[in-house]
């Protein structure tokens, strides 16, 4: 199986992307966000999920580990396919899925083209009570992290970027909250609650404070 490639944008479609690695041409379906975030000519790294069934062999690429993530854990629910998971990824970023997940909010995977009222609901039922995904691990971290979460056009040898800090700040008030001995499912979701009462920039401290006021309730 492909789980990731590297390689030269060599032509960009409607739904789909030839990335040339050591002169083979992968055809790889992709999302309009990843599609639009990519030209050709120049060098990217993407994140491949692999599917094969009987007739089809198909891969599809990401730009960030969690987004592949997300691809394969909306899929999980009943009558989600591959193109309403792309769907979801094109309208919402990874960080508003897990919010989303962690307060069974509905109205946001009602957002993407094709998920009606009553798929959201299921979405939104199904994924509430569940952890995120992690993604792939490479020496102890997300290869999401390793690689960065933008991933697009970079340089071969260049540094990776980090985990953006909006995502850390929550993971760190996440994991002081079940520290203070909330569940996890618990804390995921007051900590998804304060980051929106909050806005994108809150600290961790404050989103700490928050979760907590909300827990007490």
């Amino acid at each position: 199986m492909i789980g990731k490639l590297t390689g030269t944008v060599d032509a960009i479609g409607d739904d789909e992307l030839v990335l040339d690695v050591g002169g083979v041409g992968y055809l790889v379906t992709a999302g309009t966000r990843t599609l639009a975030r990519l030209e050709p000519g120049t060098r990217t790294v993407l994140h491949i999920e692999t599917y094969v069934r009987e007739d089809i062999f198909r891969l599809y690429g990401f730009l960030a580990d969690s987004e592949r993530a997300w691809f394969v854990r909306l899929q999980s629910v009943q009558g989600v396919g591959a193109k309403h998971a792309l769907a979801m990824l094109d309208a919402i970023e990874p960080g508003d899925l897990e919010s989303a997940a962690a307060l069974g909010d509905a109205s946001t995977f009602a957002r993407a083209k094709g998920v009606g009222p009553k798929l959201a609901q299921r979405i939104a039922a199904e994924l509430k009570d569940k952890a995120p995904p992690a993604g792939r691990r490479l020496a102890g971290q997300t290869l999401s992290a390793a690689l960065g979460q933008k991933g697009a056009t970079a340089s071969p040898g260049a540094p990776a970027e980090p985990a953006s800090a909006p995502n850390a700040a929550r993971e760190g008030a996440i994991s002081a909250l079940i520290n203070l001995g909330y569940p996890e499912s618990q804390a995921r979701q007051a900590a998804a609650s304060a980051s929106r009462a909050l806005g994108a920039d809150a600290d961790e401290a404050a989103l700490i404070r928050t979760a907590l006021k909300e827990l007490a309730r």
